[in-house]
């Protein structure tokens, strides 16, 4: 970093953790799944970490050392066994700590399926962004980390919007336009090249960005939530988000390979150019296919008719206007409530 070590950034989430902790026990009620009891599913967690430690060192480290390489090809057996290990385990055990019966729901299912494609090529792109700025523009480091800031910004001030939106119309069309706006967003970025303008080259494709992402989180968020039973939110908030860490952590990985970003292609400007447009295209190609996948998979709820009262019992809790009554069952189907 140039004012201070980079090791300073990893401060940076303590005080906002420590304000999440203090609103979490002053504001949340508690909950929990009342049919969940016992101990903690231990075999499961060392499973899955395993698994995912594994695979991703292979796939870092087999461009630099070779697939045949020993500490690869270990770690690759080693990652791909715990993985078959922890289907076994989570499909055997009585209270697993990600029962497999979820994904019968064909909602959920498809939702983190989307959530896996958007969320690699967001993984990928934006760590790539943030060298080629510096290694082909010429940002500096600090210019370079606050080029996307405008994506947090419009985050911020539309997302509840699009929830609304999402609310009213589904999550269909939504989740379907988000990620061909991004798509738009990477194919503007392929325009950044040496000494480029961050107002006329780089600002462009990240308001594009922030527009498409503004769309689509809200309501595919909601989507994997709405699609199971009340009492398993918390499971599917922990499934959807560890979806979406893992692919963003296997992108990291197999992005820059397939783009041919490896070696030193960090420290030349031309060949990172040429890898960054690989890679560009190819996270567009991926978003592209998941806004296909969500037209042709994710559903609508039913809306509900239009003498339903939109409040629940006088000592109920008020429901927003036009709030969705639809419930899922197990296995992907509706039910009305």
């Amino acid at each position: 970093m140039e004012a201070v070590s980079w090791r300073w950034v990893f401060l940076i989430n303590v005080p906002v953790a420590v304000v999440v902790a203090w609103i979490t026990l002053k504001h949340v009620p508690e909950s929990h799944d009342t049919d969940v009891e016992g101990r903690l599913d231990v075999a499961g967690a060392v499973l899955g970490a395993t698994a995912l430690a594994g695979t991703t060192y292979a796939l870092i480290e087999a461009p630099a050392q070779g697939m045949g390489a020993p500490a690869v090809l270990g770690a690759g057996v080693v990652g791909l066994a715990a993985a078959g290990a922890f289907l076994l385990v989570e499909a055997r055990i009585s209270r697993p700590m990600l029962p497999p019966a979820i994904f019968g729901n064909r909602q959920f299912s498809a939702a983190n399926a989307v959530t896996f494609l958007i969320y690699a090529v967001f993984g990928g792109v934006f760590f790539l962004l943030v060298v080629h700025l510096q290694v082909v523009a010429g940002f500096s480091p600090l210019a370079s980390g606050m080029a996307m800031l405008p994506i947090t910004a419009l985050m911020l001030v539309l997302s509840p919007r699009a929830g609304a939106l999402g609310a009213r119309i589904g999550p269909r069309i939504p989740m379907a336009l988000g990620p061909l706006i991004c798509a738009g967003s990477l194919l503007l970025m392929l325009r950044i090249g040496p000494q480029a303008s961050y107002v006329a080259d780089v600002l462009p494709p990240v308001i594009v960005l922030g527009l498409g992402l503004s769309l689509l989180v809200a309501p595919l968020t909601s989507t994997a939530l709405s699609a199971v039973p009340e009492r398993q939110a918390g499971l599917a908030s922990g499934v959807n988000n560890a979806v979406a860490r893992a692919a963003g952590l296997l992108a990291i990985a197999v992005l820059p390979s397939a783009a041919g970003l490896t070696g030193d292609a960090y420290n030349d400007p031309e060949a990172f150019s040429a890898g960054f447009g690989t890679a560009c295209a190819i996270g567009a190609v991926v978003l592209v296919l998941g806004g296909v996948l969500a037209a042709a998979t994710i559903r609508n709820p039913a809306m509900p008719e239009a003498d339903h009262p939109s409040h629940c019992a006088v000592d109920g809790t008020p429901a927003a206007p036009g709030a969705l009554h639809q419930a899922y069952d197990g296995k992907g189907g509706r039910t009305r409530t």
